[in-house]
């Protein structure tokens, strides 16, 4: 599976699109802006205003919809307040939007009309798209001042070493699509290992185009302890697992299509991605936070004093979590498992992931952020 390719959010603006279907992601990039102005603080404004040089920000894994744009605002802002706090006008801003190239970059710069620069400190702002996997070299030598990636790193750069199912008499990861209880040891260090290649090369590559001092504000979806097959991490894909076991069961797909597919998604834990960061040693650890949000907040809808309205009952809460898991994983098992699945596929999944809240209504999605300096 050639993800690079595959991988998209649902495009478009549509009721099923992601975005109309990200409040979760909206949540996490909420929760990040205390971190980017703090790591703005870090640079000295002044000093580059008065060199005229241009301050390069990269925003990694972009996607569309509204909450493209919202992490670059985000950062804009900051900058903006940091130096009338300095009482300096800021320096001139390039903003790189990066996603693959199936992103939906037509909405993209569509919505950037809708991009205001409400600085009154002076400074312009240019903004660019930057098409390309993020596990590689994007940008020139020490060009940028400032990366942010949100939601993003938990996808891996292609599926489950293939090499694993090659070498097996049978499918190592029967019945499943992820990481799961029944998930033998050699597939969870699959996972693992894979995880840790790609995430060593983001922070790798990355380190080459930082400036020295450089600063980086990331977050993805993790876990909170050791066991890579727990709930938090793993229940979101064992409920759409159980989904095809029954299509299967009922004539409506091949066994063979299920166990050939893993999804190529890592949730990492803490220490996993502490140790990375200080193997790759490019870059020193400021902070790491871990944000709970409870499946209950993909229904949540912003009320006009800002305040959340969360819908409690379970067919709500069922029908708006699979639109999240649609809009942002219809590419990838439409391209395996066929379009005419899809439907019926997502049709059951609602079903089911109602019947699970009816059980059990503690469930969260785990998101870390890091903060970190370019050493």
């Amino acid at each position: 599976m050639d993800v690079a390719q595959i991988l998209h959010m649902r495009r478009g603006d549509g009721e099923d699109s992601y975005a109309k279907n990200s409040n979760v992601q909206k949540v996490i990039i909420c929760r990040e802006k205390a971190g980017i102005e703090e790591a703005l603080e870090a640079f000295d404004f002044n000093k580059m205003c008065e060199a005229s040089e241009s301050f390069k920000i990269a925003d990694m894994g972009c996607s569309s919809g509204p909450n493209a744009l919202c992490a670059a605002k985000a950062i804009v802002d900051g900058i903006y307040r940091r130096c009338q706090g300095l009482g300096c006008p800021s320096p001139e801003l390039l903003i790189y939007l990066n996603d693959l190239p199936g992103n939906d970059f037509n909405m993209l710069f569509q919505s950037l009309s809708s991009f205001k620069n409400l600085n009154g400190v002076g400074g312009e702002c240019f903004i660019a798209g930057m098409p390309g996997s993020f596990y590689g070299r994007l940008f020139p030598t020490r060009t940028l001042h400032f990366v942010h990636s949100s939601s993003s790193l938990h996808w891996l750069s292609q599926q489950v070493p293939p090499d694993l199912e090659k070498k097996a008499i049978r499918a190592l990861n029967k019945g499943n699509i992820y990481i799961s209880k029944t998930s033998p040891q050699s597939v969870l260090k699959a996972y693992a290992v894979q995880f840790h290649k790609d995430f060593t090369s983001f922070l790798n590559s990355r380190s080459q185009e930082i400036v020295p001092a450089g600063r980086m504000v990331i977050s993805l979806f993790g876990r909170t302890g050791d066991d890579p097959t727990s709930p938090e991490c793993c229940q979101q894909w064992d409920l759409l697992a159980q989904v095809f076991r029954d299509m299967i069961v009922n004539g409506l797909l091949q066994e063979g299509k299920l166990d050939s597919f893993n999804i190529p998604f890592y949730s990492p834990s803490p220490q996993e991605l502490t140790s990375a960061v200080h193997n790759e040693g490019s870059f020193t650890l400021n902070r790491l936070e871990i944000l709970e949000i409870d499946w209950d907040r993909v229904t949540s809808s912003e009320t006009s004093n800002g305040s959340t309205k969360t819908i409690l009952d379970n067919q709500s809460i069922s029908q708006s979590t699979v639109k999240f898991v649609r809009a942002v994983m219809e590419s990838l098992l439409e391209s395996h498992f066929g379009r005419e699945v899809m439907d019926p596929l997502f049709r059951r999944h609602e079903q089911i992931v109602c019947d699970h809240l009816s059980r059990n209504r503690n469930n969260k999605y785990i998101c870390i952020i890091l903060s970190l300096t370019k050493t």
